[in-house]
């Protein structure tokens, strides 16, 4: 499954009021494992940046200036983006913002659902957690993921960090690269397997408790990939009971 990992930065919060993108960061993903590709881009906006939005980002004009305006990088977006599943914190915020800079292209090429299918970090996690902070921030802490460098916002930063959450919201790690995976298989194989004790093995199942909980999780799971895990797949049709 190819997925594509990505954020915005803008210069304001209404894209029916003007404004406009000035960043955008995506990573692609195949099969919850990093590609190594990515699109990275700054863009001049042609307006003002609001104060607001300066203290998120810290993208000033004077440095936007010389960058392309969106027209001049959308088809290499679009390229980059077509056919992958957006994985996005706050989807509706940036899907409105990308879709209002594709209409102001000369030839415009439609919305981005028509293009691609678009994950919300954002109602997934608050349907994991109700009633709880679900920032990126606020993910970042309760998943351990180490967001200390993140003194301003950033598009590819926080893209990086979303697929970090992501992974870990989804069933843990699996962001290594083709070449880290090949070298872990290696150094695997170099290890010699221990010698395991003698004597009685204590198996220890699991308490009524224990296996409703994890059923809830698997359930999560299921619901936030949209009916696609493998396990709902091979589960035996329930039986009479016994």
């Amino acid at each position: 499954m190819r997925q594509i990992v990505l954020d915005t930065e803008t210069t304001g919060l209404e894209p029916e009021q003007g404004h406009r993108i000035i960043e955008i960061g995506c990573i692609e993903v195949v099969n919850r494992r990093r590609t190594g590709r990515v699109f990275h881009r700054y863009l001049s906006p042609e307006r003002e940046i609001d104060p607001g939005a300066l203290m998120v980002h810290g993208l000033t004009a004077e440095f936007l200036a010389g960058q392309p305006r969106f027209a001049e990088i959308a088809a290499e977006l679009m390229d980059f983006l077509r056919g992958a599943e957006l994985v996005i914190h706050n989807a509706p915020f940036d899907v409105a913002f990308l879709d209002a800079e594709l209409g102001r292209l000369p030839e415009p090429s439609g919305r981005i659902g028509e293009h691609c299918m678009v994950l919300d970090t954002l109602q997934m996690a608050r349907q994991m957690h109700p009633g709880q902070r679900n920032g990126l921030d606020a993910l970042c802490k309760r998943y351990a993921v180490d967001n200390s460098h993140r003194e301003l916002h950033g598009a590819l930063l926080d893209a990086d960090l979303l697929l970090e959450v992501y992974l870990a919201m989804t069933g843990g790690q699996g962001a290594l690269t083709l070449s880290e995976a090949e070298e872990t298989a290696a150094t695997r194989a170099t290890v010699k397997r221990a010698k395991r004790p003698r004597g009685v093995l204590v198996v220890r199942k699991a308490d009524a408790a224990e296996l409703t909980a994890h059923a809830q999780r698997l359930a999560a799971l299921d619901k936030a990939s949209g009916g696609k895990t493998l396990w709902r797949r091979f589960e035996p049709e329930a039986g009479p009971p016994r």
